[in-house]
């Protein structure tokens, strides 16, 4: 076992030496992809087995090809055996029923809104997760995609859920101070232009903090 272990990492130091262009592409990929993974929200452990086994299946294959072949496989080969794995990986991850379900409970009670306009603000800026009246956009049904936006609804939910506030009103009281300190919505919900309805006007941000002031439970001393 032992000398099969080292035997395998000596074959792929040789790779790396033979090999540094592919190794530098497929090391940068990598990166961008846990970059990507950690912008859409993606919990890091995920992405990491999610690219890294993506890359271990690569190097097993290309290993395979190459005591098959007797010849070390070329850059090109190495890549397109690389794009194959990736697009595999993609495809049988659609199987993994997380992030599928999109349920949204029944509203058991909102909070007593100061204004029609307060409510129309925290709809636009906040219901996308913390409510039972999530509106799943298309992407929400492609893994991993589909994963970060259920992860996130799910905690988001958990917090405080504002359709849910007459029985449970969690965490409802901190409502102003994650608006005002800018945490809310967090900024890889509106990232590459997401959610544009969300980004609040600072005159609208205002209000907002104004309505939920006078909205009892959602502030400290609001209400």
């Amino acid at each position: 076992m032992v000398e099969r272990v080292s035997g395998v990492v000596r074959w792929l130091l040789e790779f790396v030496k033979a090999r540094p262009v592919v190794t530098g592409a497929v090391a940068v990929l990598f990166v961008v992809l846990l970059v990507l993974g950690e912008l859409v929200g993606l919990p890091f452990p995920v992405t990491v087995v999610l690219y890294g086994g993506a890359v271990l299946i690569t190097l097993a294959a290309v290993w395979w090809l190459d005591r098959r072949s007797g010849a070390r496989p070329g850059a090109v080969l190495t890549l397109g055996v690389f794009v194959v794995v990736g697009l595999g990986t993609l495809l049988v991850i659609q199987v993994v029923p997380y992030g599928r379900a999109h349920a949204n409970l029944p509203v058991t009670g909102e909070p007593e809104w100061a204004t029609p306009e307060t409510r129309e603000l925290m709809v636009r800026s906040c219901f996308a997760c913390h409510s039972n009246q999530v509106e799943y956009p298309g992407y929400s049904n492609v893994a991993p995609v589909s994963w970060a936006v259920q992860r996130h609804v799910e905690e988001g939910r958990q917090a405080v859920n504002y359709s849910e506030f007459a029985t449970d009103p969690g965490e409802a009281e901190n409502s102003v101070e994650v608006i005002l300190d800018g945490s809310m919505p967090p900024s890889y919900f509106t990232r590459f232009g997401l959610h544009a309805d969300a980004v609040l006007t600072q005159a609208e941000q205002d209000t907002l903090v104004a309505g939920l002031l006078a909205t009892p439970g959602l502030s400290e001393q609001g209400g």
